[in-house]
C-alpha cells in the first residue's frame, strides 16, 4: 500500500509504516488543496485535524482505502461519506485514553486544592494556608457522559481516590464495571458533585450541556470537559458559574480554540473563564503525551495491518490479492 501522511507525526511512525512493507510519503506542511492535487495516487491517508476531510476532497481521492486519524475525534470527517465511497475509517482513540484520564484527574486535583492561586503566591512572598484551604474528591459523585477508552480509563483513575462513579454512555448496553455504574443522564444530574464529559462532538451533543441542562442539576457542581469545546455552551456555562451553580470549571477544549479570531460574545465568555479563580484551562492537551504521542501510531498501524490482513485472506482484489 502506498500512503500520504499530511500531517506532523512522531517519527516512530515511520518505522512502524516500513516494518508492514508499506511505501509512504511524508508532507506534514501540506494544505487542503495540497491533498486534493495528490490524493488520487493513495491508497491510505494519515492525519491529524488541521484539515477537514469531506466529501469535495474525497471524490478526487479515486483509489483511496482508509482514512487513518492520529487522535480520537472525527468530527472533521465526514463519516457518512467515507461510508458510502467504501473508505474505511480508523481512530486511535485507545492512543490517549490514559493521558486524557490523567489530566482529568490532575485538572480536578489542581482546581480543588487552589494548586494555580497558591503557587502564584508563594512566589510573590505571599503565605495565605487558610485562603488556599482546598477540597477533597476523596468520596464525591463523579458522573461521566461517555463511557468509552477515555470515560473508562478516567474512572478507573477516580477508583483510586474513593469516588462514586456514574457512567452513561448513549451507544453502549450493559457497560457497567467495577469502576462505574450505568446510570441514566437523570441520575447523574441529581447525584454527581462532577460532571465530566467524554464524548465526540455531533449534531446531537453540539451545545449540548447549555442552561436547561445545567438547571436539571439538583445541586451545585463542577464541570470538566476534555472532550469537544463546542459541547458546552459557553455563555451558560459563565452564567451557572456567575450563580454559583457551577462551582468550577476544568476546560482543556474551548468553543473557539483560535483565540485570536473571538467573536464578541466568545471573546466576552472567555475574559469571565480566564479571569476567574475558579477555573483551570489548558490548551487541548488531554491526550498530547509524550507516551501517547507514540502509543497513537502503534494503535493506528495495528488496526490498519490488522484490517489489510483480513482484505488479504479474503483475497480482496483493491489490496492486491486476487
Amino acid at each position: 500500500m502506498k500512503i500520504l501522511i499530511a500531517d506532523q507525526m512522531h517519527p516512530s511512525l515511520f518505522a512502524m509504516l516500513q516494518a508492514q512493507g508499506w511505501t509512504y510519503d511524508y508532507y506534514p506542511d501540506f494544505r487542503r488543496n495540497d491533498i486534493i492535487s495528490g490524493l488520487a495516487d493513495y491508497d491510505g491517508l494519515i492525519i491529524r485535524s488541521k484539515t477537514r476531510i469531506d466529501e469535495e476532497l474525497l471524490t478526487q481521492a479515486t483509489q483511496l482505502k482508509f482514512i487513518a486519524r492520529a487522535g480520537a475525534g472525527l468530527d472533521l470527517i465526514d463519516a457518512e461519506a467515507t461510508e458510502r465511497l467504501g473508505i474505511q475509517l480508523f481512530h486511535a482513540g485507545a492512543g490517549n485514553r490514559d493521558a486524557v484520564a490523567e489530566h482529568m484527574v490532575g485538572m480536578l486535583l489542581m482546581l480543588f486544592n487552589n494548586l494555580n492561586k497558591a503557587d502564584r503566591e508563594v512566589r510573590q512572598a505571599i503565605w495565605d494556608r487558610e485562603g488556599n484551604r482546598g477540597v477533597e474528591l476523596m468520596g464525591m459523585t463523579v458522573g461521566l457522559i461517555g463511557y468509552g477508552n477515555n470515560g473508562s480509563a478516567t474512572a478507573r483513575r477516580l477508583s483510586g481516590f474513593g469516588c462514586q462513579v456514574l457512567a452513561y454512555d448513549k451507544y453502549r448496553d450493559n457497560y457497567g464495571d467495577r469502576y462505574a455504574k450505568e446510570a441514566s443522564i437523570a441520575e447523574i444530574q441529581r447525584e454527581a458533585d462532577v460532571l465530566s464529559l467524554h464524548i465526540p462532538l455531533t449534531e446531537l451533543t453540539r451545545d449540548m450541556v447549555d442552561a436547561k441542562f445545567i438547571a436539571a442539576f439538583s445541586k451545585p457542581f463542577y464541570l470538566v470537559n476534555v472532550s469537544r469545546g463546542e459541547i458546552v455552551n459557553a455563555k451558560a456555562l459563565v452564567q451557572a458559574m456567575k450563580s454559583d451553580k457551577i462551582l468550577g470549571a476544568c476546560l482543556d477544549v474551548l468553543e473557539n480554540e483560535k483565540l485570536s479570531q473571538l467573536n464578541n460574545p466568545q471573546q466576552e465568555s472567555f475574559d469571565y473563564l480566564r479571569s476567574s479563580p475558579h477555573t483551570v484551562l489548558t490548551p487541548h492537551v488531554a491526550g498530547w503525551t509524550h507516551e501517547s504521542y507514540v502509543r497513537i501510531n502503534e494503535v493506528l498501524v495495528k488496526q490498519v495491518a490488522k484490517w489489510e490482513e483480513s482484505h488479504r485472506s479474503t483475497g480482496t482484489p483493491e489490496l492486491g490479492n486476487g
